[in-house]
């Protein structure tokens, strides 16, 4: 009998980001956190108004970042930080490599993979898929999921393709600028977004925004099957309103995800016992993060 994910020792945080699109003209953009039950819903920071798309958590400084995507036409893009409680420190997907302390996110428009230090300094373009205005029209261009594997030292990003167009593909880089080789992973998917990668088991997970049959699910693909190229994805759950936000909970064997309907939800990493957290949070959900519960209570005020 496969285990329902609420029927897990209810331990950790998830942080979700609210784009502010149900607030229009205004984007009044929000973080919120709850526990993985949908119970103790708070709202972090509200009246974020440029767009907040991807999270990160840094468990060890005990610090949000998010990305801000800005007006999309222009290069106003930028990254903020906060405490866990919400305190501001610091004026698409993006994800935090912990042992070179390095910030990886993914810049649409830009059409570009970059790094960083996690205080914002050593600023790094690793990949660009155009330079010129037409390049940007094409939205095979637009690099939008990322996930990073320190031990393969190996990136992983998504190109969504045009809106429900089925150009979307899945690439692979090393992490070590000198190393030039890309490689295309999957290609024609519906519109690939966030990605997130389970290290231990070589399982590529992903959102998708684009048409059933394939779209607006989440998926997966065993790395394993690269060398054979014989790569085999599988859509482990359908019916969501334009996903977009991926965690995983690897030690209970779950996932949580989001889509722009404004729905919270968990799933078996199988897909299986998919359950609705929130059926709307009275906005849309872009970025999702999960937080294990830490051995000290005290470590996080929302631990």
């Amino acid at each position: 009998m496969v285990e329902s994910p609420l029927a897990v020792a209810r331990t950790g945080r998830i942080y979700l980001l609210d784009v502010g699109l149900s607030t229009y003209p205004e984007h009044n953009g929000r973080i919120l956190t709850c526990q993985p039950d949908g119970s103790d819903i708070q709202e972090l920071i509200t009246n974020i108004r440029s767009l907040p798309d991807g999270i990160a958590i840094d468990t060890d400084h005990q610090h949000i970042y998010w990305t801000n995507m800005g007006v999309p036409a222009d290069n106003d893009g930028f990254i903020q930080r906060c405490d866990l409680s919400g305190q501001t420190h610091t004026p698409k997907q993006m994800t935090i490599a912990p042992k070179s302390k390095k910030l990886y996110w993914s810049d649409r428009e830009g059409m570009r993979i970059m790094r960083a230090n996690m205080d914002g300094s050593d600023i790094e373009v690793l990949y660009q898929a155009g330079t010129t205005d037409t390049d940007r029209q094409d939205a095979q261009n637009w690099c939008v999921g990322i996930a990073v594997d320190e031990e393969s030292k190996s990136v992983f990003w998504t190109q969504k393709g045009p809106s429900k167009g089925n150009k979307g593909r899945i690439f692979r880089m090393g992490l070590d600028k000198q190393d030039t080789d890309i490689q295309l992973l999957l290609d024609n998917l519906p519109e690939p977004i966030d990605l997130e990668l389970d290290r231990a088991s070589g399982t590529l997970y992903w959102s998708d925004r684009g048409d059933p049959p394939h779209g607006n699910s989440v998926n997966s693909v065993a790395l394993a099957d690269v060398s054979a190229n014989n790569l085999q994805p599988k859509v482990l759950v359908r019916k969501l309103h334009e996903g977009i936000g991926l965690a995983l909970d690897l030690k209970n064997d779950r996932m949580f995800f989001g889509d722009l309907g404004g729905s919270l939800y968990s799933a078996n990493l199988d897909g299986s016992c998919k359950h609705t957290i929130f059926p709307d949070i009275g906005g849309a959900v872009t970025g999702v993060a999960y937080v294990p519960k830490v051995e000290s209570e005290d470590k996080f005020k929302h631990a």
